[in-house]
């Protein structure tokens, strides 16, 4: 993983390739070892995997761009796993790269609807634009709705304002011990609260930051692992789960995404495959785009028991020294939102908690850690990983 911020002198290219030759020689192989390639972009023109190649290697194994929203770098993890698991390939890279610093707001349409005219265009919004109309479409505003609906759902009494804040306190703070995060600064909750209002409940420290950054990751069969030395069996991390879900129908969804039943259903698929359950999870690192989404994905993760997400918070639970450690890096608000290579970095952080190699930050004796990601549009993705037995 590259350090996410601003890199005004490097273009995805390098920032891809600074992330595949760190993880190939993690590793302990070449380039030549690798049997395919899943780049995941959506800013690049096309061929971005092709571009990369040719700075990192160019030897002639399949190439898959992958672009799937917030969800590209987990779906490229998941192409990767899924040539592995079909025999296709022994090696495989999944990296994930966005150069997005400076983007502004995500989601917008860049100018006020006036309510008086009416563009046919295609399915999605065919009658008329619905931005202003039912709702909005700016990401900030999206997830601001879910999580006061999630309230108004649990009927809580309290100040959603104080509540959000002190969930991006927690980030904040766990960001100071991450040295690769985009924001290594601690703000208090009034902070927090003060700062500008975006989309109330959610201000600015409360959602996610849009910024440059790279992640990959070098994925191995289980017999080539076998081949190899003790030391690189020992380092490596099993793949328990990986799930890809899209949104099931249902009426709403057609106009407003369902975040929740989306990420519901991947989670209980993941438990079934790992063969585990949420009390066996040692650290989350969870889609944290705005505050008030990681209030709503403790329930839909199963972390606590349904309409309990805010007691669980109030709790401690999900503090670096709580039960459920959720977010250590800084999550998506401190860490960074290069909205590509986040599937991808959220499972790095994980597999370094497992390998015992996260430094100040070290859950000790973490050996179950998931990974998990949305997109809108929708896809959610999400992986248990488990440290090594050897």
């Amino acid at each position: 993983m590259t350090k996410f911020g601003k890199h005004l002198d490097r273009d995805v290219v390098d920032l891809g390739a600074e992330a595949s030759l760190a993880a190939i020689a993690d590793a302990g192989i070449t380039m030549s070892d690798i049997d395919m390639l899943a780049a995941g972009n959506l800013m690049a023109p096309p061929g971005f995997g092709q571009a990369l190649q040719k700075q990192i290697g160019q030897t002639g194994i399949p190439v898959y761009n992958v672009s799937n929203a917030c969800a590209t770098g987990a779906t490229a993890l998941r192409t990767a796993v899924m040539a592995i698991k079909a025999g296709e390939a022994r090696y495989a890279l999944a990296v994930g790269v966005e150069k997005l610093a400076g983007a502004g707001l995500l989601g917008g349409r860049g100018k006020p609807s006036t309510g008086n005219e009416w563009t046919p265009q295609g399915r999605f919004g065919a009658v008329t634009g619905l931005d202003g109309r039912v709702g909005t479409e700016a990401m900030p505003g999206v997830f601001a709705q879910v999580g006061m609906e999630y309230l108004h759902e649990v009927d809580y009494s309290g100040v959603p304002l104080d509540l959000f804040a002190r969930i991006a306190e927690k980030n904040h703070e766990h960001s100071t011990l991450n040295p690769l995060a985009a924001y290594t600064k601690s703000m208090s909750a009034e902070q927090i609260k003060n700062d500008v209002m975006i989309a109330y409940p959610n201000t600015r420290s409360m959602c996610s930051a849009n910024c440059d950054g790279a992640a990959a990751a070098v994925l191995v069969s289980d017999s080539e692992l076998s081949k190899l030395s003790l030391e690189q069996r020992r380092r490596a991390v099993k793949i328990s789960a990986s799930v890809l879900t899209s949104d099931p129908w249902q009426e709403a969804c057609q106009v407003l995404p369902d975040v929740n039943t989306l990420t519901r259903n991947a989670a209980q698929r993941a438990y079934e495959l790992a063969g585990i359950g949420p009390s066996d999870l040692d650290l989350v690192e969870l889609h944290d785009c705005f505050a008030t989404a990681e209030l709503v994905h403790y329930d839909n993760l199963g972390l606590c028991e349904p309409g309990n997400a805010v007691d669980f918070f109030e709790s401690g639970a999900t503090w670096r020294t709580g039960t459920t450690p959720v977010n250590v890096s800084g999550g998506l608000e401190s860490k960074g939102h290069p909205i590509s290579a986040t599937g991808i970095a959220n499972v790095w952080e994980v597999c370094h908690h497992l390998r015992g190699e996260a430094g100040d930050r070290q859950i000790e004796g973490a050996r179950v850690g998931l990974a998990h990601v949305i997109g809108l549009g929708s896809a959610c993705g999400i992986h248990v990983l488990e440290r090594s037995a050897a």
